[in-house]
């Protein structure tokens, strides 16, 4: 069975393991985690769960996360629902949230090669000063 999650929910789940991390509140991260997933998924995902609990399927996969990383979080818990037999596929990017980042990425090189050229002209500025000195020596 598969399993859609749409950008909404892996951002929330995303900010809430954030402030779990930040905060220790694992409580809020695990009814996030369930919020994130439909009545009809919880249900499907139940009837696959030996316990058919969904809530504590979640409590044994946030005592098995490290508690360090939100991406390790959604690969957590994509891997345990696949043991399953639940496929979690994540909503494919739009059009418009690509060419967003194409034009972050864009803006952020120009920093970089602004920083490039700022780097370049100190050390000219350090090796004319170096010629200076030993020109007076």
């Amino acid at each position: 069975m598969e399993i859609y999650l749409d950008k909404r929910a892996v951002r929330q789940i995303r900010v809430s393991a954030q402030d779990a991390i930040e905060e220790g509140d694992i409580e809020t991260l695990r009814e996030d985690i369930l919020e994130a997933f439909t009545e009809e998924q919880v249900e499907e995902i139940e009837r696959r769960l030996d316990n058919g609990d969904f809530f504590e399927f979640l409590t044994d996969l946030l005592d098995e996360w490290s508690g360090d990383d939100s991406d390790e979080l959604i690969e957590l818990i994509d891997t345990q629902l696949g043991d399953v037999g639940v496929d979690l596929k994540f909503e494919k990017r739009t059009v418009a949230a690509e060419e967003e980042e194409e034009e972050t990425t864009d803006f952020e090189d120009e920093d970089f090669e602004d920083d490039e050229d700022e780097e370049d002209e100190e050390e000219e500025e350090k090796e004319r000063e170096e010629e200076e000195e030993k020109e007076g020596e």
